[in-house]
């Protein structure tokens, strides 16, 4: 396929994990570590998106370890605060139906590193940086 006609659908990620907008920042560090994954959309209680947690979020946790405050109080931090207070809240989103070199540019723009897809309100996918590459290698 042409890469210049390739929409969103083609190249997005579709098996995706997701965050509850309360769950502690705990569980997203484990998922993310446990599934190499950079980026999470965030869900509020209707299943709506509504944020977007990414391991830069995280690093804030783990800048106190650094300082020498040690990797216990990181986890008691990471712990005792909801997902809610890290994410990035209205992140960029894209639709299915979208050309991915207009995705791409807008990921450009923004300087972000994922697009979450949404068809009618509903999340559908993700797409990430990694699938661009996916998309190039598999050429």
């Amino acid at each position: 396929m042409n890469e210049d006609v390739r929409l969103v659908a083609d190249i997005m990620t579709r098996d995706i994990r997701t965050l509850d907008r309360n769950d502690k920042l705990s569980i997203a560090e484990d998922v993310m570590k446990q599934d190499r994954i950079r980026h999470m959309p965030v869900l509020d209680s209707d299943g709506k998106l509504c944020g977007i947690m990414s391991q830069r979020d995280l690093f804030r946790g783990i800048l106190l370890r650094s300082l020498g405050y040690g990797s216990r109080l990181e986890e008691k931090m990471l712990d005792s605060h909801p997902v809610k207070e890290a994410m990035i809240e209205a992140p960029y989103t894209t639709t299915p139906g979208t050309p991915a070199k207009d995705a791409a540019r807008k990921m450009m723009e923004h300087k972000v590193g994922c697009l979450p897809v949404v068809d009618d309100d509903k999340l559908v996918g993700i797409l990430t940086e990694g699938d661009f590459v996916k998309m190039y290698s598999e050429a």
